[in-house]
């Protein structure tokens, strides 16, 4: 089995569901197994209606509408004549049914918000936004089926079981291996991304980057030979090229290089997918869904970056926080599981530390604009010096041109240095 996912920006609008067709065509349908995400920004839509909801906002209800209607958009356009795909095609798929598809899915929405009784935040999204999942798989099903790629739906509820973590649930990888080797074998077929459910089948979802962790989880339970993640770039660069000019294109990553990467902030892939495919040394490509025909990256059991060039990590809008004593004692390792308590109840996103005898620097990212509760608490015990809106620059396989071309036109606050790794906190 080999394992494709098309996140939601390949199949945000009529014409990224034909293209995927023609994705899985050229690259061939034997023994393929597809995750696919919520088309274009659903789940952002499914997250203000909740929203709305929990505000007691009756217009949650409008907002259920407008999705819907947003979704038959996109399959009265696929009904439309387009150069390539034969009438036949699209008569089938008019005949197909999905319009009661979608209306019976948001009426499932519906009803799933009119019973509700949980306080739970997070089980409440977990029930809501698996419909955006719902809604894309039927529809490209529908597609495929229709244009003759005889595919079969699969429920992702009904294959990966998990805990009762709502909103980062942990899989029960012995319950999921055995459903999906009984459901998934040898058969063209397509199932959401992000989510799955409890043992008493509430859904679940899978947390960040949930549709590519589906991936690996299917990959890793199938002992697949690949796993394939289409996305609108060529494959992983050396920099984002929306701060770096000059990026260049990585052919080959060592699965530790990847997870390196990820946890330094890079939009790499997200470790939780790596690990069960470097388990079983299964490959992981990065492509295009716009030039499927080119090699893209692959993350794979190699010793060494292809080629070994510096790559660039920025995380922006960050804190930069320095904490001392009062009485300029040593920070000693009851003061840091203290800080770190607290940084851990505040939700802070710690990208580097650093420590000395009576101080303790950090760098976090704010993402739930708790900073100032946190500086509250902590000062009640320490001397704390703040610094927000600042920049964590990390290079790995770092040199004096990549340091150089960083650290120009800024104020370096700290830097911190491994024999891979060079970070930098600037003041831009």
């Amino acid at each position: 089995m080999r394992i494709f996912k098309f996140g939601g920006a390949s199949i945000k609008d009529a014409t990224g569901v034909r293209n995927v067709l023609q994705v899985v065509q050229t690259m061939g349908v034997d023994n393929l197994g597809i995750v696919i995400s919520a088309m274009g920004k659903t789940t952002n839509a499914l997250e203000d209606i909740i929203s709305s909801y929990q505000k007691n906002d009756a217009t949650y209800l409008q907002l259920i509408d407008d999705l819907h209607k947003a979704h038959l958009e996109i399959v009265e356009e696929l009904e439309m004549p387009f150069e390539g795909v034969k009438e036949v095609c699209l008569s089938r798929f008019r005949e197909s049914g999905i319009k009661k598809d979608i209306k019976s899915i948001m009426e499932s929405l519906k009803g799933e918000m009119l019973r509700n009784k949980s306080k739970n935040y997070s089980f409440l999204y977990d029930q809501v936004v698996c419909h955006g999942e719902l809604l894309s798989t039927k529809i490209v099903t529908a597609f495929f089926n229709a244009c003759g790629t005889a595919t079969n739906w699969k429920d992702a509820r009904q294959l990966i079981k998990t805990d009762h973590k709502y909103r980062d649930a942990g899989v029960n990888w012995q319950e999921s291996e055995k459903l999906i080797k009984e459901s998934c074998q040898r058969e063209l077929f397509i199932t959401q991304g992000f989510i799955g459910s409890d043992e008493n089948g509430f859904t679940t979802t899978l947390g960040r980057e949930g549709s590519d962790y589906t991936a690996a989880v299917l990959a890793y339970c199938l002992d697949a030979s690949s796993v394939t993640i289409w996305k609108d770039v060529p494959g992983v660069l050396n920099a984002d090229p929306r701060v770096f000019e000059n990026t260049v294109l990585l052919h080959k990553i060592p699965y530790n290089e990847a997870i390196e990467l990820a946890f330094y902030g890079a939009s790499v892939i997200h470790p939780k997918t790596l690990q069960p495919l470097q388990g079983k040394e299964i490959p992981l490509y990065v492509k295009s869904f716009l030039q499927p025909d080119r090699d893209g990256t692959i993350i794979t059991a190699v010793e060494t970056l292809e080629p070994l060039i510096p790559c660039y990590i920025v995380r922006k809008n960050m804190v930069f926080l320095k904490i001392s004593s009062r009485d300029f004692s040593f920070i000693g390792e009851n003061n840091i599981s203290d800080i770190f308590h607290e940084l851990s109840r505040h939700k802070m996103q710690v990208g580097l530390l650093q420590n000395s005898a009576i101080s303790f620097s950090i760098c976090f990212e704010d993402k739930y604009h708790k900073i100032k509760e946190l500086l509250k608490d902590l000062e009640k015990r320490y001397k704390v010096s703040p610094v927000e809106d600042v920049s964590l620059y990390t290079i790995r396989h770092y040199n004096g041109d990549a340091i150089q071309l960083v650290e120009s036109g800024k104020s370096v606050l700290l830097k911190q240095r491994t024999q891979e790794t060079l970070q930098l906190i600037v003041k831009e």
